[in-house]
């Protein structure tokens, strides 16, 4: 029933930033959040957030990255600032968690970045 859509993704510079968007065809009532996966590893969580906006985010992406949500569109983004060459993967939006440490039922296709120089 949901389709979620991402837009963004795109090649930056070490240290450049880039915004995710992801879009959903219906509304939301439960956590939405973005994943990735590099080559060769699994996809793991970068940050999630409920409707009301708690956050969770990866060790890793702390203090780098932030999660927004705009309910009234049904649209979560992902600010991606300081960007490191280990932040290659693609990056997914997801919807549909009952908490902010699992994935829910729902996911996009997908949208590629890239942080080279």
């Amino acid at each position: 029933q949901v389709q979620l859509v991402e837009s963004g993704g795109g090649l930056v510079q070490p240290g450049g930033s880039l915004r995710l968007s992801c879009a959903a065809s219906g509304i939301i009532l439960r956590a939405m959040g973005w994943y990735r996966q590099a080559p060769g590893k699994q996809r793991e969580l970068v940050a999630t957030i409920t409707r009301s906006g708690t956050t969770n985010y990866a060790d890793s992406v702390k203090g780098r990255f932030i999660i927004s949500r705009d309910n009234a569109k049904n649209v979560v983004n992902l600010q991606m600032n300081s960007l490191k060459p280990e932040d290659t993967a693609v990056y997914y939006c997801n919807a549909g968690s009952s908490n902010l440490w699992t994935a829910g039922g729902y996911w996009g296709q997908g949208t590629q970045v890239t942080v080279s120089s």
